[in-house]
C-alpha cells in the first residue's frame, strides 16, 4: 500500500470513528509504529488533523459540515452576485456541468445562454434549469445526500467519467493556495474530482468566507482550478496573494 493511499484510509477511518490509535493502525496496516506517526505527522502538517498522546482526532473544522438549508440563507446577496458573474460566463450552445450547491444554485438562476446542455448532481438545479425549453439537462443520478442534496457515489461517478463538458462550476467548502479545495464528505470530493476532470475549464464559485479553510476531503490542487469567482468582500491582502501564484479571481459586484 502506497503511503498516500495508507494516509486516506486513516483519515476516512478518523471520519468513521473519531480518533485513532497508533499501534492498532501500525497492525492494521502492517507497518512499524514509525511509519504511522510520520504518516499522522504529515496530515497534522496539512491541518487535516490534531496528535495525540499515542494517536490523532480529527480538527473540528475539517469535519464540520453545514446542511443545504443552513447555508442557504448565509450571504445570500453574495452569492446571487457570483451566480451572475458566473452565469455570463456561459456562452450560447456551450456543454456545461454544474455541482450541486446554494452558490452554484444561483448560477443556475441566471443563466441568459442559449441552446445548452447541462450536466447535474443536484435535483434542486435540474428542477431549476428544467424551466427552460431550449436546455437539455442531464441528471447523474446516484444517491443523494440529504445534508448538502448533491447526488453522489459510484452511480454519478460513472454517469459523468463518459461524458464531456467545455466549463464545470464547482462549489467548495475551503480554499487555500497550499491545500486546495476541500469539502467534509469523502464521497462527495471523488464526485466533485469526477465533474472537475470532465471540463476543459474548471470555474470554482464560493463566498469570501471559504479563503484560507480547510475542510476534511481533498478535491483537488490550487493549479487545478482555472477560474474562482468570489465577493468583493475578499480583502485585498489575500487576492494580491493568489494572483501572485497566477490564479485568476473573478469579483462580484
Amino acid at each position: 500500500m502506497f503511503a498516500e493511499e495508507r494516509k486516506i484510509k486513516i483519515l476516512d477511518r478518523l471520519d468513521k470513528q473519531g480518533k485513532v490509535r497508533v499501534k492498532e493502525l501500525s497492525k492494521l496496516y502492517n507497518v512499524s509504529e514509525a511509519t504511522i506517526r510520520r504518516d499522522l505527522q504529515e496530515l497534522e502538517e496539512r491541518g487535516m488533523i490534531k496528535r495525540t498522546h499515542g494517536g490523532a482526532v480529527l480538527t473540528e473544522h475539517t469535519k464540520f459540515e453545514p446542511t443545504f438549508l443552513e447555508k442557504e440563507d448565509k450571504f445570500h446577496e453574495e452569492k446571487e452576485a457570483i451566480g451572475k458573474l458566473a452565469a455570463s460566463l456561459i456562452e450560447d450552445g456551450d456543454t456545461i456541468a454544474i455541482d450541486s450547491g446554494t452558490t452554484t444554485l444561483e448560477i443556475a438562476k441566471n443563466i441568459k445562454a442559449k441552446n445548452l446542455t447541462i450536466v447535474t448532481n443536484s435535483l434542486d438545479i435540474a428542477y431549476e434549469i428544467g424551466k427552460r425549453s431550449d436546455i437539455e439537462v442531464v441528471i447523474t443520478g446516484g444517491m443523494m445526500r440529504w445534508k448538502t442534496r448533491a447526488m453522489v457515489g459510484p452511480i454519478a461517478d460513472n454517469t459523468i467519467k463518459n461524458l464531456r463538458v467545455d466549463k464545470v462550476f464547482l462549489g467548495t467548502n475551503g480554499i487555500c493556495i497550499k491545500k486546495g479545495i476541500t469539502t467534509p464528505n469523502l464521497i462527495e470530493a471523488q464526485t466533485k474530482r469526477a465533474l472537475l476532470k470532465i471540463a476543459s475549464q474548471a470555474i470554482v464559485v464560493c463566498d469570501h468566507t471559504k479563503f484560507n479553510q480547510v475542510s476534511f476531503a481533498k478535491i483537488a490542487d490550487i493549479n487545478e482550478v482555472d477560474i474562482i469567482i468570489t465577493d468583493n468582500k475578499l480583502p485585498s491582502k489575500l487576492l494580491d496573494k493568489y494572483k501572485e501564484q497566477d490564479i485568476e479571481i473573478m469579483i462580484s459586484n
